[in-house]
């Protein structure tokens, strides 16, 4: 299945991490998705009821980001992706979860952890 949908860039304030002033202070996650599915039904009625609403598939992972704080980026992204992949019309979803800010104490430009998910 070649059809996808892609979401990037998407920065929502989180409390992750396993030290303490992480959770308590918090900063700011980038996550992207990308969702593969048969967008030929879309392609050819213009109906938006069938495909995946890119507007909720945001809402859904902010909600998750922005929600319960985890030890680990791998949890948050495990969770966005077994979320996701709940809509029965999806091949597989992707996850990429970025920690730009992360308690290095070098210099970096990122840390991500991907997760890909399918049936």
């Amino acid at each position: 299945m070649s059809d996808r949908i892609t979401l990037t860039g998407l920065r929502v304030f989180g409390r992750h991490g396993v030290f303490e002033h992480e959770k308590r202070e918090g900063q700011e996650f980038v996550v992207d998705i990308t969702v593969w599915l048969d967008l030929s039904a879309a392609a050819s009625t213009d109906e938006l009821t069938k495909t995946l609403h890119y507007g909720e598939l945001a809402e859904l992972a902010a909600g998750i980001v922005g929600g319960e704080p985890y030890d680990l980026i791998e949890s948050v992204a495990g969770r966005i992706a077994g979320e996701v992949l709940e809509d029965r019309r999806l091949r597989a979803v992707e996850v990429t979860v970025h920690k730009p800010s992360a308690p290095i104490p070098l210099t970096f430009d990122d840390v991500a952890v991907t997760i890909r998910r399918e049936r």
